[in-house]
């Protein structure tokens, strides 16, 4: 894989990941852009302790252009987009609409004496999978889904040294029902300065688990999962999907390697060979459930950049919100508001269809 490492006319950064090492990508961007916006500003909520992103910039961003004004697609003639070349394998680069960047501007220190103010200070980045803008990752070859993989590896080395980064999130939002904002197939990557909510407690429990047992928490319910067999969807050498017992999602789908990683560059070469065909049959049978283009949200559960790396054990979630052909799950009142997610669907069945789809 060939690393070309250039700057948009704005100053952000652009990598294109080519899968030829004689690939020459000197194209100039020829747009006149405006300065990137400064990082969000982040608020403390004391009653959860979280903390919230306000990026107000974000509302002007682009939403669902037509494909001939897509800004992923190669620049062509005097077309110019966010990718300066003609075409390219992979390509990522520094979102020009970030919830957290390393643009920082001056903030007060807090708001009210129980509101604490900070910097969006991280990091967003686009990964674009392919250039064919009618394309989606399920059709992708496993050759390309090791390219990304790979960009994906090299993405969270580079944005956990970051100063301040705490976690890198790499994900994946398919579909209009999800909420994406523009069609051709991408994902994104999150450098938080922050451990995020679900993270931490995760952390948590596995730290519990670890003092009573002396086990990986999640290692053992893996396992636990694959003696059973009865939620695993497929598995191969090296990985295993199944479905979780207490799944939120109508269909959700772990996607884990058989040997505790903290994250994707500590997958070797034949964990990362091995994933694509895995997970591309997956997909498949996803967009097979309903014979139709089956949105979802794929996210990549990494451990932290600093703290707890031993707990941690690398696994992708997919899931979708679709649980018929005609029906979407929304979070209403029990999950919105209380955090107690109800599932229409029982794991084991939603299991069973997607071994049949």
């Amino acid at each position: 894989m060939k690393r070309t490492q250039i700057a948009l006319a704005d100053g952000r950064e652009l990598i294109y990941f080519d899968e030829r090492d004689d690939v020459v990508r000197d194209q100039p961007d020829r747009r006149d852009l405006p300065p990137p916006p400064p990082a969000s500003q982040l608020r403390y909520d004391p009653l959860t302790d979280e903390w919230v992103a306000v990026a107000v910039h974000r509302q002007t961003r682009t939403f669902l252009p037509p494909a001939d004004q897509c800004p992923l697609c190669p620049s062509r003639g005097d077309r110019h987009s966010e990718i300066p070349a003609p075409d390219y394998d992979v390509v990522v680069f520094e979102n020009r609409f970030p919830s957290l960047s390393q643009r920082v501007a001056d903030e007060p220190a807090e708001i009210t004496p129980f509101t604490p103010v900070r910097p969006g200070l991280g990091r967003c980045e686009v990964v674009c999978f392919t250039d064919d803008h009618n394309a989606s990752f399920a059709r992708l070859s496993p050759h390309r889904v090791r390219t990304v993989l790979d960009a994906l590896a090299d993405r969270t080395e580079a944005l956990s040294a970051l100063p301040g980064v705490e976690q890198v999130f790499p994900f994946e939002n398919r579909g209009v029902e999800i909420g994406v904002t523009l069609h051709h197939p991408h994902g994104q990557i999150y450098a938080y300065p922050f451990v995020t909510p679900r993270t931490r407690d995760m952390l948590a429990a596995a730290r519990r688990h670890a003092e009573r047992t002396g086990g990986n928490l999640y290692a053992d319910v893996l396992a636990a999962e694959r003696a059973s067999g009865e939620r695993v969807v497929t598995s191969n050498e090296h990985w295993t999907a199944y479905v979780p017992a207490a799944a939120r999602w109508p269909f959700e789908v772990h996607v884990a390697p058989h040997r505790p990683v903290p994250d994707i560059p500590a997958l070797d070469d034949a964990e990362r060979d091995a994933f694509g065909p895995l997970y591309l049959d997956l997909l498949r049978r996803f967009d097979g459930l309903f014979d139709l283009p089956m949105p979802y949200i794929a996210a990549w559960h990494q451990a932290p950049v600093r703290i707890d790396r031993e707990l941690g054990h690398l696994h992708l979630q997919l899931f979708s919100i679709r649980r018929a052909k005609d029906k979407l799950k929304y979070l209403a009142g029990s999950e919105s508001g209380m955090g107690v997610f109800i599932n229409d669907i029982a794991p084991e069945r939603a299991a069973e269809l997607l071994r049949a789809a």
